[in-house]
């Protein structure tokens, strides 16, 4: 690979679009979440402490044990690619690709809490008749349990967005590139000229008009949820009503620090729709 760089962030915020949009560039490789965190953690967890051999094991053979996994995983996609891998869990394990790449950027799709936690009731009601395994008979027996168990500390929702959190006010926040759901959808050109410019790589003519992705067909479908990563042809924000009880909504709204006025004192790279 030539170069490696992470998407990363909350789900439903638009890192599929993302990757659907990067793949037109013929000189990257994109797609939907990797198994190279877990692959990363294995080796983490062999190299560790709790391990007797861990005295034997410098820092230098564990950076190189890890990047290998990189090296490894990727070397049939090309010499030549950049490589965008995509993984929920990066943003909390920046200090980590840090180390081991100083060169990379993470660039973290964020979305409104609340408005993340309505596109997941959708797409359970657009699929009545079968069971997901993000939930059980107990956990989602109503859209207040279901709300409950995305949003928890490790939910599907609530885990990437303390991490990203955890990244934006760590000591390598620098690395971020934060892009916006509604900034990616409203203003495709504008969003991706700034993460190239941001990761100084050569322009290109992206067709926003005929996005093509449908690599997370077969996965949704064992999850039990269709549709999950589809991805619609043409690049749009579509304005709608939330399907969510307003008690619900009001519970998990705002949170979109990220559009504060206060966030560019960060210094952080980011690319948003103006807060109203």
């Amino acid at each position: 690979m030539k170069a490696i760089h992470f998407i990363s962030g909350t789900p439903r915020s638009g890192s599929t679009l993302l990757s659907a949009i990067l793949r037109q560039n013929p000189a990257f490789y994109a797609n939907m979440s990797s198994p190279l965190l877990a692959m990363l953690n294995g080796v983490y967890n062999a190299m560790g402490a709790q391990q007797e051999w861990a005295p034997l094991i410098s820092d230098v053979q564990r950076a190189d044990s890890m990047r290998a996994l990189f090296e490894g995983y990727y070397r049939s996609s090309g010499p030549d690619k950049v490589i965008f891998d995509t993984n929920r869990g990066w943003c909390a394990k920046l200090p980590t690709l840090a180390s081991l790449f100083p060169n990379a950027r993470v660039i973290a799709c964020v979305r409104e809490f609340a408005w993340v936690i309505d596109s997941f009731e959708r797409l359970y009601v657009q699929n009545p008749l079968l069971m997901s395994k993000m939930y059980t008979l107990t956990n989602g027996n109503s859209v207040y349990a279901r709300a409950d168990t995305l949003g928890g500390l490790q939910g599907t929702v609530g885990f990437p967005s303390h991490a990203v959190r955890e990244a934006v006010f760590g000591p390598q926040s620098t690395k971020l590139i934060l892009v916006d759901y509604e900034a990616l959808a409203r203003e495709p050109g504008h969003t991706m000229d700034h993460i190239y410019r941001t990761l100084e790589l050569p322009p290109f003519k992206h067709d926003f008009a005929n996005v093509d992705f449908d690599a997370g067909d077969e996965f949704d479908v064992q999850l039990g949820i269709p549709g999950l990563h589809k991805v619609r042809r043409k690049v749009e924000f579509i304005e709608r009503k939330s399907i969510l009880p307003p008690d619900i909504f009001e519970r998990f709204r705002g949170g979109d620090y990220w559009r504060d006025a206060s966030f560019a004192k960060l210094g952080i790279s980011s690319c948003t729709v103006t807060k109203t």
